[in-house]
């Protein structure tokens, strides 16, 4: 097993960077092997990667989610390839540090391939360098999931949320 351990501190306060964190839509702007992702429900969540020359999917579930502070997730097969965390922690009133620790199970042919850590490695170094890019130039968030999640259970960020005053059909 592999563990790649990156971070970096972004000029924006911690809620700023761990909103636009969850807009996971996003990354594909950010993460030049990200082709897509899909958010499936609160928890789970549908990617397409490209490694090298092959383009693969799969699926991840979040399983702890606490606002301005973490989400950690696994790869959702049977037999984990990966899984991760990323803490979030202020490091001034405008600033923050993200920190992301990425766990790779070895499982076929390429990611025995020499070096596979060390390419995954410089993936995660440039992938942070453009989230900071990214909202440093924005300055602010482009939405944001303020719900938590505990051992994959969702708690909404609205525990009751507003219900539709529209009355109910037919009505007369």
């Amino acid at each position: 097993m592999s563990t790649i351990e990156q971070s970096v501190e972004v000029r924006v306060p911690v809620r700023t960077a761990y909103d636009q964190w969850t807009q996971f839509k996003s990354f594909p702007r950010m993460m030049r092997p990200v082709l897509r992702v899909d958010q499936v429900g609160p928890a789970m969540t549908r990617w397409k990667v490209r490694v090298g020359p092959l383009t693969r999917e799969f699926m991840a579930e979040i399983v702890e989610q606490r606002p301005d502070s973490l989400i950690a997730w696994r790869d959702a097969e049977r037999h984990p390839r990966h899984w991760g965390e990323v803490y979030f922690r202020a490091a001034g009133p405008d600033r923050a540090v993200i920190e992301v620790h990425l766990h790779i199970e070895p499982h076929g042919l390429l990611d025995r391939l020499p070096g596979s850590a060390q390419r995954v490695s410089q993936a995660v170094r440039e992938a942070l360098d453009n989230f900071k890019e990214v909202i440093e130039g924005l300055g602010a968030a482009n939405g944001a999931w303020r719900g938590s999640i505990h051992h994959g259970r969702v708690t909404p960020s609205e525990p009751n949320p507003p219900r539709s005053r529209v009355p109910k059909w037919p009505v007369g």
